[in-house]
């Protein structure tokens, strides 16, 4: 199972017999392959592939010894290496090539095999990479006497590197080898990190921080963080949650910590207690109400802010459900647009403004009104049509008759107009 390498027989040996003792060995490794792409794997090294269970050596990795490393001249075969697989079932992070792990020896999935009796069998199993140089990003440490890929970068000092000079140099030379698809950033900075923070980040600029209000002795924000302010409703270590994915250009050198900056980030989420989180809003306009909300940037109390540059909400079989105790306010620089079947709104009022006072008219009964009063012009144009020349002075008593009708008619329908046409709910300027 193991490379013949006689230092990780030893390693092995004195596993075991630790184990008996009942204790265990942790030793630094350095990682020389990674099983991502297992495809990739499948066809490259076919037997390697097998020998570690094929699709089941998912998330696992091949090391090599720190202070015995592979000889140069083999240092390309994958048989001189020792598998191990991830520690934790639920929580992966793979090491780069050439990032320092550790690994530990426990029991082996042998023990069930009857045909395979050594309650002593172990196997490799390997925890977080080690952080050498204190980076998010990466933390690679080539073999040094690996003469093969020996470049300027790798020759580098620790005081240069973290003075901020690049590991990775652009002349076309691979000087780390970081694996098949990982290109050094170094501009990626760590989180500046507060008394009491829980902070989870990524190689790229993600991060989850389990913060709280930090201020100094004068009561405003320590260091310069965005969200704590305790001359507001706030107290020192009031609950925040941050979700960033991707950091801002803050001009500062490369070695310097960053804070988030919720209107730079490419993306945010932002869960508050008591703090004002100082957002810019894309539009604000709140001329519509009478009692407009609080400016999305002076509000503090707890809240939930996303910010990105888009924005989308998708419901693949049920509803959206937008629910406030106040208002929703939908707020746009150019226009709120609505494509649908249909548009139903049930409101007890419902104004085109808070200036809004021309009732909206009711579509069928306005029809019907008017209808009434056609069809009594019509009654009485009809009469005049027929009528017949009479005597001078007499009196055209059909006429008046359907005058009189009429006129009576057209006021009753004048009434009916005020009263029954204007909505009480619906009003346009």
């Amino acid at each position: 199972m193991f490379a013949s390498n006689s230092l990780f027989r030893t390693i092995v040996q004195e596993s075991q017999r630790l184990e008996r003792n009942g204790t265990f060995t942790i030793t630094p490794v350095r990682v020389k392959y990674t099983f991502l792409n297992l495809e990739q794997t499948k066809k490259d090294y076919p037997e390697i592939y097998a020998k570690y269970g094929e699709d089941f050596a998912l998330n696992g990795i091949l090391f090599d010894s720190i202070t015995a490393p592979t000889p140069n001249t083999k240092s390309k075969n994958l048989d001189y290496y020792i598998f191990a697989k991830p520690l934790f079932p639920n929580f992966r992070q793979v090491p780069l090539v050439n990032e320092i792990a550790y690994v530990i020896t426990l029991p082996s999935v042998n023990l069930q095999d009857p045909s395979f009796i050594n309650l002593n069998d172990q196997e490799f199993y390997y925890f977080l990479p080690i952080n050498l140089w204190n980076s998010v990003h990466n933390n690679a440490l080539p073999n040094p006497l690996d003469t093969t890929t020996k470049t300027p970068s790798e020759q580098k000092s620790i005081q240069q590197i973290e003075a901020g000079s690049k590991i990775k140099v652009t002349d076309g030379v691979n000087d780390i080898d970081l694996g098949e698809t990982f290109e050094e950033q170094a501009d990626i900075k760590n989180l500046q990190p507060f008394e009491g923070d829980v902070i989870f980040e990524g190689r790229w600029g993600q991060s989850f921080r389990f913060g709280s209000t930090v201020t100094g002795s004068n009561g405003l924000p320590y260091l310069g963080n965005q969200w704590s302010d305790k001359t507001l409703l706030g107290n020192q270590g009031d609950p925040i949650l941050i979700i960033r994915n991707g950091q801002h250009n803050d001009g500062k050198e490369a070695w310097k910590p960053i804070l988030e900056d919720i209107n730079k980030d490419p993306a945010s989420i932002y869960m508050g207690s008591t703090q004002k989180i100082p957002l810019t809003p894309a539009a604000s306009s709140y001329e519509s109400y009478y009692y407009p909300p609080t400016n999305p940037k002076e509000y503090s109390g707890n809240q939930l802010i996303l910010n990105s540059g888009r924005v989308v909400l998708n419901s693949n079989n049920d509803h959206i459900l937008l629910s406030s105790n106040k208002s929703v306010n939908l707020n746009a620089v150019e226009s709120v647009n609505i494509d649908t079947k249909d548009f139903i709104i049930s409101s007890n009022t419902l104004l085109g403004g808070k200036d809004a006072t021309e009732a909206l008219l009711k579509g069928n009964t306005t029809i019907g009104i008017l209808n009434e009063v056609i069809d009594n012009i019509q009654t009485l144009s009809d009469t005049l049509q027929t009528l017949i020349s009479q005597p001078a002075g007499t009196n055209f008593a059909t006429l008046a008759a359907n005058a009189g009708a009429v006129s009576r008619n057209l006021t009753s329908l004048k009434n009916e107009l005020t009263n029954k046409t204007l909505s009480t709910k619906s009003f346009t300027i």
